[in-house]
């Protein structure tokens, strides 16, 4: 184990040793069912939750329920056919946004947050276009545990300096030396799974259209007709070219194409900064000298976000136990225990970034003072509807390269799914 995660360890003992007579409540037992996506590399941080739940209320036994599959592809659709055939999990996780809103707010699924919210303080605790987010005029349906950035691109320092070649600021910089690269047998950017192409693609249209277009996207005032999407589609099939789009990305998981990276067969990989939880936790590298970091180019002073939530469903099975996980989640202590090894900032605005690696405290810094946007591909800005349908959208360009064809399907699945206007 390195020395940053050594320290590290130290440093959240004390604060699990800190938090039990803040959030004791040792009447309650019987079980607590949490369902997410968080397993394998991804478990660590989950299980320290867990295990901070269990010193508190020692009388409740949780049931850890995960489903494999990157960015919860999985998982979502387990938890659509527990929730419709009237099996709701005491709590699951969701991204914070339409994720949840759009699908199972609206469908009158979920129980109204505002009282622990209250009861908490934490309408002064979390930043008000986080609350905005995960609030309707009805009331606020999740806990928000987590901030990740989804613009980062990693790189190996040491192996660019070998490769010859400097971190892309901007597209046209990544595509001028992806030539350099290949000739050196390199691939210049790794790719994984249709879900990490649509990653990829919301950071290249964030770019190109800027923070107001992609807003407008979503809010049905642009469409995905408009020449500036089209040209978007066209960028991101050059960028394609400088990947390994057309080999062996459709079998690699998030984490592989990041190996890729860090193993010296590709020189770049955009990914949220959960990579960066990975590459320290389950890798042991340290940041800056280990891997190296920048807003995924042309995106610098943008901050494309998401969170990771827990909602209350209606009908809980467990409901008391279930509301003291939320406690724990939205708790200063919960927070700084988990995100530290999940590779997020907190929520809350008092994290105590004493506790946070180098990489989080630039986040958090970033967090502070960019422009905020929320991500299409991890649920803050689009329904569920829109994305059961967009993957296939990423399928027919992956196969075609035709732009105008994507933008023709996306504006069709746009309309489908109520945002845009028909």
């Amino acid at each position: 184990m390195s020395r940053r995660l050594v320290t590290l360890a130290v440093a959240l003992a004390l604060v699990l040793l800190a938090v039990a007579p803040t959030l004791a409540q040792d009447d309650l037992s019987g079980q607590l069912e949490i369902f997410s996506w968080w397993a394998g590399d991804e478990g660590p941080a989950l299980e320290a939750l867990i295990a901070e739940y269990n010193t508190l209320h020692p009388n409740v036994e949780v049931n850890n329920a995960t489903v494999t599959g990157g960015s919860g592809v999985n998982a979502k659709a387990v938890l659509k056919t527990r929730m419709l055939g009237g099996d709701a999990p005491d709590s699951f996780q969701v991204h914070a946004g339409q994720e949840l809103i759009g699908t199972w707010v609206v469908a009158d699924r979920m129980e109204d947050l505002t009282f622990l919210f209250e009861q908490e303080g934490w309408m002064d605790t979390f930043p008000q276009g986080l609350l905005d987010l995960i609030s309707t005029d009805e009331g606020i349906w999740s806990v928000p545990v987590n901030i990740h950035r989804s613009n980062v691109m990693w790189y190996i320092p040491d192996k660019l300096t070998e490769w010859g070649v400097e971190v892309p600021t901007t597209w046209d910089d990544f595509l001028a030396i992806c030539p350099t690269l290949q000739d050196q047998g390199i691939t210049p950017l790794s790719v994984g799974e249709n879900w990490t192409m649509i990653h990829l693609w919301e950071s290249v249209a964030v770019s190109q259209l800027g923070t107001d277009g992609w807003n407008a996207l979503w809010a049905g005032e642009k469409s995905f007709l408009d020449d500036d999407v089209v040209a978007t589609w066209d960028l991101f099939g050059q960028i394609l070219d400088c990947s390994n789009a057309d080999e062996d990305a459709a079998t690699l998981s998030w984490q592989q194409a990041t190996d890729k990276v860090v193993n010296g067969e590709a020189a770049f990989n955009v990914m949220g900064d959960w990579a960066a939880g990975y590459m320290m936790t389950t890798l042991g590298l340290e940041p800056e000298t280990g891997f190296g970091w920048v807003a995924s180019p042309g995106t610098e002073g943008t901050f494309i976000m998401l969170s990771d939530s827990f909602g209350l469903p209606i009908g809980a099975p467990d409901r008391d136990n279930a509301i003291a996980w939320l406690q724990l989640l939205g708790s200063k202590e919960g927070q700084d225990i988990f995100n530290p090894l999940k590779g997020s900032i907190a929520a809350r605005l008092d994290s105590d970034l004493s506790l946070y690696s180098v990489y989080s405290q630039s986040a958090a810094a970033d967090w502070q003072s960019n422009t905020i946007v929320g991500s299409l591909q991890h649920g803050a800005v689009a329904n569920e509807s829109f994305m059961g349908e967009f993957p296939t959208v990423m399928e027919l360009f992956l196969g075609a390269r035709n732009s105008q064809a994507a933008a023709n399907a996306s504006q069709v699945v746009c309309i489908q799914a109520r945002i845009c206007q028909g």
